[in-house]
């Protein structure tokens, strides 16, 4: 886990051993099993997490009780509910497995420690954010622009690997939508 670790910061910034060596330690190694939660809606948000392996799906549960999927989460990819981490408020979405799955947990704590020690280490995190943020935008804007087929040759193009592992039903949810037309889809 720690030399996958090491990889995904040196992609963007270079560090030292012993710089890493106090990186790493300032997170904590979990594995979890397909349809275990990380998170679940409600309750404290102690960590973010990096994806070592596996696959995670992060939802929300709107007041009549339907789920929508925000986002899914592979290997290198960082997850949480974010605005519940950084505020240290209640979870308001759910992180759940879809696959067995290794993570690197950071308590907020530790990722303001290392932002603060590491100035290395919080250019890397913002270009990690601004990452995610550029990818929110964009799912936003083709779910407002696009239709059905269009948001699935996106993602499809976009992340052509990911198709192969979530489920189809999953998948509707996440585009929005029914099984059905799903299907339709991939014929």
């Amino acid at each position: 886990m720690e030399k996958k670790l090491r990889t995904h910061i040196e992609e963007v910034v270079v560090l030292t051993d012993n710089e890493f060596s106090n990186i790493n330690a300032l997170f904590t190694p979990k594995k979890f099993k397909k349809k275990e939660f990380l998170i679940e809606e409600g309750n404290d948000v102690k960590y973010a997490y990096f994806v070592v392996s596996g696959l995670l799906k992060l939802t929300y549960t709107n007041e009549s009780g339907k789920s929508h999927i925000i986002s899914f989460a592979m290997e290198n990819w960082w997850e949480s509910d974010f605005p519940a981490y950084f505020t240290q408020t209640k979870a308001s979405m759910s992180l759940q497995c879809l696959e067995d799955t290794n993570v690197l947990c950071i308590s907020l704590e530790n990722y303001q420690k290392v932002c603060s020690q590491f100035q290395k280490m919080e250019s890397f995190l913002l270009k990690k954010a601004n990452s995610g943020f550029i990818g929110a935008q964009k799912r936003i804007i083709s779910l407002l622009t696009s239709n059905a087929k269009e948001r699935y040759a996106q993602l499809s193009k976009q992340y052509p690997g990911l198709l192969q592992r979530i489920p189809k039903t999953q998948l509707a949810l996440y585009l929005g939508v029914s099984r059905e037309t799903l299907s339709r889809l991939y014929s």
